[in-house]
Parts: C-alpha cells; sequence; structure tokens
C-alpha cells in the first residue's frame, strides 16, 4: 500500500465521521475529513493521492454529483461509496459511474479497510502505469518515421523479411533501424521493447 496515501472522508454526518476517522487513523491511514462534498470540491487544489469515501446521500451535492464534477475535472482518485438500507440501485449507479467499491451501512470495520487498501494500491499502480506511458510517449516522440515503421511492423507480430517486404526495403535496412530504435527506446530485447509498446496502445495489434 501507498504509505503517503490519504483517504479523504466525506460524510455529513459528524459522528459518523469521527468515529470512521477513528478507526482510520488507529488502523495507520492518513485521514482528511469533510463535513460535506462542497467542502472537499473547496479543497481540492490541495488534495494530495489515495482515495475517496464518501456517503452517497448528503445535502447540497450528493455523492453521485460529487463523481461526476470529479469525472469532469478527470480527477482520478479512486472512489468508494457508502450507501444506506436501500439505497443499493444509488450504489449501482455510482460504481457504474467509476466508484471502485461500495458499501451498505452498518458495514464491518475490516469490509471498510480492505476495500479502502484495494483502492490505495490500485490508484497507485495506475499512477506509476500512467508515469511509465508518459516516459514510453516521450521516447516515441523521437523515433524517425522509419523507425515507427518498423515498430509498427514489429508490434503487429511481422518478422523482418514481412516487414521489408511491406516497407520495399532490404532486411538488412530493417535490422538497422529495429536496432536504432531499441537504443532510443531503452529495450534491452524484444519483448522489453513491444512491453513499452503494449503500455501506449494495447489495443493496437493486429
Amino acid at each position: 500500500m501507498a504509505h503517503d496515501a490519504v483517504v479523504h472522508l466525506i460524510e455529513d454526518d459528524e459522528g459518523v465521521r469521527q468515529g470512521l476517522a477513528f478507526l482510520l487513523t488507529a488502523s495507520g491511514f492518513a485521514v482528511r475529513v469533510y463535513e460535506s462534498a462542497v467542502a472537499f470540491l473547496e479543497a481540492l487544489p490541495s488534495v494530495q493521492p489515495g482515495c475517496i469515501v464518501t456517503d452517497v446521500r448528503m445535502p447540497g451535492i450528493d455523492g453521485l454529483e460529487l463523481q461526476r464534477q470529479l469525472n469532469d475535472r478527470q480527477i482520478g482518485l479512486p472512489i468508494i461509496v457508502m450507501t444506506g438500507h436501500g439505497d443499493v440501485p444509488l450504489a449501482v449507479e455510482a460504481m457504474k459511474a467509476g466508484a471502485v467499491d461500495f458499501l451498505e451501512k452498518p458495514f464491518n470495520d475490516e469490509v471498510l479497510l480492505s476495500a479502502i487498501r484495494i483502492a490505495v494500491d490500485r490508484h497507485a499502480r495506475d499512477a506509476r502505469r500512467n508515469d511509465e506511458a508518459a516516459t514510453v510517449a516521450g521516447k516515441l516522440a523521437c523515433l524517425s518515421a522509419r523507425e515507427r515503421d518498423v515498430l509498427d511492423g514489429l508490434f503487429a507480430g511481422r518478422p523482418n523479411k514481412t516487414i521489408a517486404y511491406d516497407l520495399k526495403i532490404s532486411v538488412r535496412t530493417v535490422e538497422v533501424h529495429r536496432a536504432h530504435l531499441m537504443a532510443k527506446m531503452g529495450a534491452s530485447n524484444l519483448s522489453e521493447l513491444l512491453r513499452m509498446a503494449f503500455l501506449i496502445r494495447p489495443g493496437d495489434a493486429d
């Protein structure tokens, strides 16, 4: 679990808010509490990475509207929604909007803690993946047009001979471009090169 992650707890009921904050703090989480979605949105510029735990029914901006606003602002913090009895349809709507989990009150403490650990770990992995993808994209931008053509062929699973035929160049020229692009990408072998390519265009393979 990311040690610098913060749990952003949004709950309008003061007693519930204090109880959950105590539980999370005692369990080793850094916690910031907000009495409303409005208060959270006002603090958004200074919000640290982690996850959001929010009640779905709140005065003013409810949990679903909060999700919509965060989606509009492209805020990628994972959201865990807490619902009251009979609010399952709202929970389903929240999941469709991108919530990673929902918990129906009353819930066991460990259920909440487990959901938060999973959400925080997933967010940390996604952040690392996004950083790596940005690095790969920067390296790709340095490739020549022909090197990109050769990479496209490798990405499609084609051997050097087929790539050479498709591009109307010699196999030796393909090998030279392949060596150059691997050096520019910092890939030590073909599998590493392809892993980089899949990071930024996972659905393009033939």
